[in-house]
């Protein structure tokens, strides 16, 4: 699959803050399946093809399973994410739509409790 934009030829600050974002995460403790499934969440949302198919694939890679990758989309509707994952899926869709209004205050302390459990801090 073709990226829509070679990122590579434009400045690299912002390049070089996204990977230094990333170093961080694969380091804080989170677990790797539960990131790229967050990953892809947002990429759903942001219907983005080459990211779809990239955190995808992590996340079979780290283990994740079929059936919670189909049912990404509709996770509301599904038995298949913990109470954890769904207050971090909701922080996830809140945070990438806020252009679209704003991080609730109830998202903001369910996302964040959810993600400190994981492990950072």
């Amino acid at each position: 699959m073709k990226p829509r934009i070679d990122y590579r030829q434009f400045g690299q600050e912002a390049l070089q803050a996204m990977l230094a974002l990333e170093k961080y995460l694969s380091g804080c403790g989170f677990d790797h399946k539960f990131m790229h499934l967050l990953k892809l969440r947002a990429s759903q949302i942001n219907g983005c093809a080459y990211c779809i198919d990239m955190h995808s694939i992590d996340a079979r890679a780290a283990g994740e399973t079929e059936q919670r990758l189909y049912a990404l989309d509709a996770w509301r509707e599904t038995p298949f994410y913990d109470d954890r994952e769904r207050a971090a899926l909701g922080w996830i869709e809140a945070v990438t739509r806020v252009s679209q209004g704003h991080v609730p205050d109830r998202g903001l302390r369910r996302g964040a409790a959810a993600l400190q459990r994981e492990g950072a801090g």
